[in-house]
């Protein structure tokens, strides 16, 4: 027999007394799997949130940064919402903050002229 039929099997079982067994395991067990879920899940999600919100509250002008998209650059105007990168030589690009993935030690991009 497998595990599921195992378990299918027992669920159909009746004790001697012919009465209903306690609800109290199945809830012993659902608020384990609740617990699980909360630490193993959600918990790092919202670990993970609080970092990058702090890290684009955080953000300044010379900041070296990588965007979601991979593109690297350095930050030259933060406004309230977005910033403005300068990825090339007299190239500037506009991203929402959010879009700020990691910042990169001071010294990093060094391809950029000007």
């Amino acid at each position: 027999m497998n595990w599921i039929e195992t378990v299918a099997y027992a669920g159909t079982q009746q004790g001697e007394g012919g009465g209903q067994g306690s609800i109290f395991p199945t809830l012993l067990i659902f608020g384990g799997i609740i617990v699980v879920f909360y630490f193993l899940l959600i918990r790092p999600q919202q670990k993970q949130r609080k970092r990058h919100q702090e890290l684009v509250g955080a953000l300044q002008r010379g900041d070296e940064v990588i965007m979601a998209s991979g593109m690297m650059g350095i930050i030259s105007k933060v406004e309230e919402n977005n910033v403005t990168v300068r990825v090339a030589k007299n190239t500037e690009l506009q991203f929402q903050k959010q879009a700020v993935s990691a910042t990169l030690p001071k010294g990093s991009i060094t391809n950029l002229d000007g």
